[in-house]
């Protein structure tokens, strides 16, 4: 015979079951707009039917519902999409980095422009036109001079802008390696946390969302690959519990280091510890050189920059050393090549310079058109575009520009035609020994070649951005539509709950009037 009291318990689990629906409700709507919250809900499972399986148990027609119960507050997440996020996220961070880099580069060259050293060389090639008009007149030798040092101004100017902005992205590397090692601290706490609580048989939803957003964030700084791992000495965790991280850095196409690389450890047997990050320069007390690899804990630097991210697109820019012994960058590659394109026109443009004559002389001139500075020029260096500056005897005495081809006399201007003429002549056609055989083409054509590959290189890398942008949108909009709380969802619920935790307790009411007719209504006949 079924308990007399039996409706009782099963209305007062509904009730509470109900009632815990609705705290997680309310927990869901507080939430709404918390960063990297998910959505709970309640896990409803009927109890045990009665009458239990068994040789005392009563015969009846059928086994008779006991309720219902809760069991298991879960979050909604889908690890396939965060997995793609945070890859999209990965070369997002990589392609921003890098366009960012370059858009300041661009904006330093500044081309084309009416301040940009094309537009400065065109006046400088103008006024060599003019004094080959013009041999003897002291006012076409002067702008001669000044153009030069606009010339030379603009050289400098980009040279130095180039290694500030340089210098900037070397003290954006060591920021980011400090995020990402405090990243990985917080990854390793928010384990610990976890894995002291899941072998009680609870689910830490909020550890899982809290350890998540920092995932999240660690993804877009280096390509992760995440692994749910459940020790095997793990207490009464529930089949559902997510487990432990394993955090490993993988390549851009995905694949795994040899050996593997692990920023947080974790095994079968538990938690095995943490490996930060270090990125390597070729001179250990001078952050500003350039980079050699990122170390891993005590592993062997990677020197391919192949991890993506943030730090990858940052290294990139600032230059770095590859395992060949190699220079290679964004930056270190342009100044690179403005050094040498400032070499190789200096030494042939004072090449011809020493041809001529100044104005007046019977000698060939020995005087260099443009030097070096020596309170800045350094010769390990070849910081050329630093250094170059008109010749301070030539702009004190611009008679001393050599333009004669074969005498001093004012008319005489095949030397100043020959300077004039190098704007469109090869490198090195004269023969300079001194000169830079590795360029090719003239100046303007070389310096065109400079600009047009950096417009090619920023286009690209914005195209890039914008694409892995859109991807990582599109995959954290699908993400939101699973994971994201919707207000009318829960308020739909709330009132579902609410419905049935008043119905749980009107069928306490009418349980409870039952048995007051049976105990107080009963056994009274013949009274």
């Amino acid at each position: 015979m079924r308990p007399t009291f039996m409706g009782l318990e099963t209305a007062r689990r509904g009730m509470f079951t109900q009632q815990s629906a609705l705290y997680t409700t309310g927990h869901n709507v507080s939430n709404a707009n918390t960063p990297g919250y998910s959505r709970q809900r309640i896990n409803f499972q009927t109890t045990l039917p009665y009458p239990p399986i068994g040789i005392d148990s009563p015969y009846m027609p059928g086994q008779i519902g006991t309720g219902v119960e809760a069991g298991s507050v879960q979050r909604i997440r889908d690890g396939f999409l965060d997995a793609q996020y945070r890859n999209e996220y990965s070369k997002f961070g990589y392609y921003g980095t890098l366009s960012e880099s370059l858009t300041k580069m661009e904006e330093i060259m500044n081309e084309p422009s009416d301040t940009g050293l094309h537009s400065a060389m065109e006046k400088f090639w103008k006024s060599l036109q003019d004094l080959a008009s013009h041999t003897g007149n002291t006012g076409a030798r002067d702008v001669v001079a000044a153009s030069g040092q606009m010339v030379t101004d603009t050289l400098n100017y980009y040279y130095n802008s180039l290694t500030r902005v340089q210098d900037d992205i070397g003290k954006q590397i060591e920021v980011k390696q400090n995020e990402i090692n405090s990243l990985i601290d917080s990854i390793a706490q928010v384990n610990q946390q976890i894995s002291e609580v899941e072998p009680n048989g609870y689910l830490p939803n909020d550890l899982y969302d809290r350890r998540d957003l920092l995932v999240d964030n660690l993804s877009k700084l280096i390509n992760i690959k995440v692994t749910n791992v459940k020790p095997t000495k793990y207490g009464n965790a529930k089949d559902i519990a997510e487990g432990l991280y394993n955090i490993e850095v993988v390549k851009e196409d995905g694949k795994s280091y040899n050996p593997p690389i692990n920023l947080v450890s974790v095994n079968k047997s538990g938690i095995l510890g943490t490996n930060k990050v270090e990125v390597v320069y070729e001179n250990p007390n001078d952050p500003k050189g350039m980079v050699t690899g990122v170390k891993f804990g005590n592993g062997q630097p990677v020197t391919d920059n192949s991890f993506k991210g943030d730090l990858a697109g940052l290294i990139e820019s600032h230059g770095y050393e590859d395992g060949a012994g190699n220079i290679k960058g964004s930056y270190p590659d342009m100044i690179d090549k403005m050094n040498k394109m400032t070499e190789a026109f200096v030494n042939e443009f004072n090449h011809i310079h020493k041809q001529g004559y100044a104005l007046g002389a019977t000698t060939q001139s020995t005087d260099d058109f443009f030097v070096w500075d020596p309170s800045k020029f350094d010769p390990a260096k070849g910081n050329f575009a630093q250094a170059v500056i008109v010749n301070d005897k030539l702009k004190k005495d611009p008679s001393l520009i050599a333009a004669g081809g074969a005498s001093g006399a004012s008319g005489d201007n095949k030397n100043a035609q020959a300077l004039a003429d190098l704007k469109t002549l090869g490198f090195d056609k004269y023969g300079n020994p001194f000169g830079n055989n590795s360029l090719t083409g003239n100046l303007d054509t070389f310096y065109s070649g400079i600009i047009g590959k950096l417009g090619v290189e920023s286009q690209s890398a914005a195209k890039s951005t914008e694409n892995s942008a859109i991807l990582a949108d599109a995959v954290d909009v699908n993400r939101q539509s699973v994971s994201a709380v919707s207000m009318d969802e829960e308020m739909t619920n709330m009132i579902k709950f609410q419905h049935a935790y008043n119905a749980s307790a009107r069928n306490i009411t009418v349980i409870d009037e039952m048995l007051d007719k049976i105990i107080n209504g009963m056994g009274v006949v013949g009274r």
